[in-house]
């Protein structure tokens, strides 16, 4: 496994195979993710433990709130807005193509630019 600290948290990715990633993402309290889209990356995330606020662009291209708890899941299409805040302290299990470094940054708390991880 392979720990990277992030201002929000970390993330541990636990497995790298051909064409898939899996991670998990630790979200501190009163924290939150970019608000982000992927131009190629498709990912599917689960929250192991917590609650979760997750953002995302429906068909119409409205951003919507999300409310998940443990055992909720919801997939983030290729080109679509989203953004994870963590209501309580949370785990997600994210599973996605390979394109780690697939991510346009519209908006973010710490200050990252589009190129940073």
């Amino acid at each position: 496994m392979r720990r990277i600290d992030k201002p929000w948290g970390y993330e541990m990715i636990w497995v790298e195979g051909t064409g898939f990633v899996g991670k998990i993402l630790h979200i501190d309290e009163g924290h939150r993710l970019s608000l982000q889209f992927h131009r190629i990356k498709d990912e599917a995330i689960m929250v192991q433990s917590g609650t979760m606020l997750l953002e995302l662009e429906d068909d119409s291209g409205r951003l919507v709130n999300h409310r998940l708890g443990p055992g909720e899941s919801a997939r983030i299409l290729p080109g679509r807005r989203h953004r994870f805040s963590a209501v309580t302290t949370c785990d997600i299990l994210e599973v996605s193509s390979a394109e780690l470094d697939d991510v346009v940054r519209l908006e973010d708390d710490y200050g990252r630019v589009p190129e940073d991880d």
